[in-house]
């Protein structure tokens, strides 16, 4: 580590190292936390849960999460931590292996709650290394990061398919070593944030803070209509995590681990859209993604809920590629309203982002119970034409042309 805070330049030199290393670790991040929701079908075999139950479950590890990313952030933003994530993994790592040995519901509770503060400490801290390491293309930095957990996202229910399904709920435990080499990642990621730190602190006076001219009543109704946004997007996306494969197996007939591969092609439809969006917005405008990502969606949600198989998995992709695009675009998008923030703004969105989920699950699983899963996949499908009130959103690439 001395070496390194010897020669700033290798930090600089290493940007896209650390970009991927940081987008490797979240993929072990978000892959670990999909292996809960992907084996819902099984824990409800097992302890004989009802939809409301299985929405509680995903319900409390996102509210766990939603209400102390914000406050993760702030504090982060006073005084970065570079080796709290590894504090994060762990969490989550014992967090899973709680929930292999779990034997009752209230466990279960108790286990996802440890996950939940993993991924809380996890998301502010990791997206600001992605900002620092960005070069500018903050868009691109925040694509390859959130590739990460997209990725992770897709290979966690696959795996839990092949690895938890066939074996039954200890086989959970497993999944541990792969948390060990998050560790690992992550060790390296402190060593190189700590040095960019150091030479940050050293040379203050050439890290100039980007500003902007919108007044506060307007920034504070562009991050409302954001928020707003990210309720659509993430009401209807839990839709899809908690309950596609419930969908497929009460419509279709097919069998747990078919869903999961269904599961699977949606989540790596999501992980390559997620790549696509960064880098458009930075070229063309995040508030064009965002508007194109979350409304353009609509037309292909309403039809989902109609069609056959076949065209459910076709729409299902489509559905991920186009909105996967918008939590990139959003975020950096907040991040320019509220520039030296990123601790926070990253907190807040995540955790709303998780929030919402985990009361879309919660209030879906409800709906479900009381008529049907395909009945919710109807009325979910009206949520991304919320879409609409992008328009509202002022331009700030324009912004910083006129200011130049």
């Amino acid at each position: 580590m001395d070496t390194i805070k010897a020669n700033p330049d290798i930090v600089k030199k290493t940007t896209y190292s650390i970009l991927f290393i940081i987008s490797f670790s979240h993929l072990i991040n978000d892959l670990l936390q999909a292996v809960v929701p992907s084996i819902y079908p099984l824990l409800k075999d097992n302890f004989n849960l009802s939809f409301t139950q299985i929405g509680i479950i995903t319900f409390t590890y996102q509210i766990v999460a939603s209400i102390l990313q914000p406050f993760v952030g702030m504090y982060t933003d006073k005084k970065s931590k570079p080796y709290s994530l590894i504090v994060g993994m762990c969490f989550t790592m014992i967090g899973l292996f709680f929930v292999s040995i779990a034997s009752s519901f209230i466990n279960l509770l108790l286990s996802v709650s440890l996950i939940g503060i993993g991924s809380s400490i996890f998301h502010p801290e990791s997206s600001r290394v992605a900002h620092l390491a960005s070069g500018g293309k903050r868009g691109l930095a925040q694509s390859i990061f959130q590739l990460g957990g997209n990725a992770g996202s897709a290979i966690g229910p696959l795996l839990a398919a092949f690895i938890v399904i066939p074996h039954g709920q200890s086989y959970i435990a497993w999944f541990c070593i792969i948390a060990l080499v998050g560790v690992f990642a992550l060790y390296k990621i402190a060593i190189w944030y700590t040095a960019h730190l150091s030479e940050r602190n050293a040379n203050k006076a050439s890290h100039q803070i980007e500003t902007h001219h919108l007044s506060k009543n307007r920034v504070i109704a562009s991050l409302i209509i954001l928020l707003v946004l990210i309720f659509s997007k993430y009401f209807y996306m839990s839709s899809i995590t908690s309950y596609y494969t419930f969908f497929l197996i009460d419509k279709f007939h097919i069998t747990i681990q078919q869903s999961q591969v269904y599961l699977f092609l949606f989540s790596g439809a999501v992980a390559a859209g997620t790549l696509i969006g960064g880098p458009i917005g930075d070229r063309y405008g995040r508030k064009y993604v965002i508007w194109v990502s979350i409304l353009g969606v609509a037309p292909f949600t309403l039809m989902l809920p109609y069609v056959s198989l076949f065209w459910v998995g076709t729409l299902s992709v489509i559905i991920g590629l186009i909105l996967s695009s918008a939590f990139s675009a959003i975020l950096v998008y907040a991040t320019e309203l509220m520039p030296g923030k990123v601790g926070l703004v990253a907190g807040l969105f995540f955790g709303f982002a998780f929030g919402m989920g985990g009361l879309g699950s919660a209030v879906l699983g409800k709906i479900a119970d009381a008529t049907s899963i395909e009945y919710v996949f109807k009325i979910c499908a009206f949520l991304p034409l919320i879409g609409v009130i992008t328009g509202f959103l002022p331009n700030l690439e324009k912004k910083k042309k006129a200011q130049e």
